[in-house]
């Protein structure tokens, strides 16, 4: 049975873009809705468009409002301040903000469900190792007695240029897609595609002709494909050593715990805030064990926020790029191109987002 006549809250496509940088509307060259013998992840029934949604402008991310001209709420023409006075925290290890608390229990629950899939890179191995034979182009998490630990992983090919995926938080299938990219420590472009988004669920399924999730489109490759499990097997083909990892090869075994990984969010990233859309993406370095890096990317997801997705399982080499950029490791960590914010400290992340990018609610002032 297909999987998107199992999970009826979902649906999508996506465009060939080939990088962030380029401007929409170089963009999206000819997806067509020719795909029709793909099938998909998720399913979900939304209208069919005739307009196209990326006219000529000089923001690769602004048409939205050609999307739906009803929906007073797609608002992707307003700009977000090309500057922000948001004070950023200093980062601060294993602590808990005390009103994230229970966000952070329920995201946590994913990890006896999932047994910490996403948790670690393909290949993955660690060694105690004197800090005198320690790799400098490496990064230790830990150091005991003089030893440091060394944590590395064993890779395939990587790709040149992101790989580009449409799906958003609340959807098992999806969740599968994204604990492989975690594995295999790729660099994705997130389109968020929550239900009511007016950007990139309408063009998904403009493009695609489907209404299901998650899509991807491989830029280096030129491939593009519905169903998760087809996905997963494409990326560890391509990018990995061949081989499926056994929590994502159980079938649906592993789309029931994907499921039951989630039921403490009650749907949280699955339904659109109304924001203003960013002229760049946002960049997240993150992985997706982390109830950390959850609660961020659900918020994201909801403000239907485009983002470089840079994955930093344990044994990623990004955690070491991202200690000498910053001399902390920490994940999350957002960068923001639009306001040139960059922090750590998912609860204040948070708040940054909604405070930069959603829209005041309808009466308040």
């Amino acid at each position: 049975q297909r999987e998107g006549e199992r999970e009826r809250n979902c649906g999508g496509s996506i465009s060939s873009v080939s990088l962030w940088r380029v401007r929409m509307p170089n963009m999206l060259p000819s997806l067509g809705a020719s795909r029709s013998h793909l099938q998909a992840s998720c399913y979900t029934p939304t209208p069919s468009l005739s307009a196209p949604m990326f006219p000529r402008r000089r923001s690769f991310l602004s048409p939205s409002a050609e999307l739906d001209k009803g929906d007073s709420s797609s608002v992707a023409t307003q700009d977000p301040p090309a500057s922000s006075s948001f004070k950023v925290p200093d980062p601060q290890r294993f602590s808990v903000r005390s009103d994230k608390l229970l966000d952070i229990l329920g995201c946590s629950l994913a990890l006896p469900f999932r047994l910490g899939s996403g948790a670690l890179a393909q290949g993955y191995k660690a060694s105690w190792v004197p800090e005198s034979e320690f790799p400098s182009e490496s990064y230790s998490s830990f150091s005991i007695a003089g030893r440091k630990l060394l944590e590395t992983s064993s890779l395939g090919p990587r790709p040149t240029q992101p790989i580009e995926i449409y799906e958003f938080e609340g959807c098992p299938f999806c969740r599968k897609v994204r604990e492989i990219v975690s594995i295999l420590d790729l660099d994705v472009l997130y389109y968020p595609c929550p239900k009511d988004g007016p950007n990139f669920r309408p063009k998904a399924i403009q493009l695609g002709g489907k209404k299901q999730f998650p899509y991807m489109v491989d830029p280096n490759t030129g491939v593009s494909m519905y169903e998760s499990d087809e996905i997963i097997k494409y990326l560890v083909e391509k990018y990995g050593n061949g081989k499926v990892p056994w929590l994502l090869s159980l079938g649906i075994l592993t789309t029931l715990t994907a499921g039951f990984a989630m039921i403490a969010r009650m749907g949280k990233g699955s339904t659109y805030v109304p924001a203003k859309l960013p002229e760049k993406p946002l960049e997240l370095w993150a992985y997706e064990a982390s109830p950390f890096c959850k609660i961020v990317r659900e918020v994201m997801v909801e403000l239907e926020l485009p983002h470089i997705y840079h994955s930093t399982p344990r044994g990623s080499s990004k955690r070491f790029d991202l200690f000498k950029q910053t001399g902390h490791f920490q994940a999350p960590y957002l960068e923001d191109p639009n306001t040139g914010v960059k922090m750590f400290e998912s609860a204040y992340i948070i708040e940054y987002l909604q405070q930069t990018y959603a829209l005041p609610k309808a009466g308040s002032s």
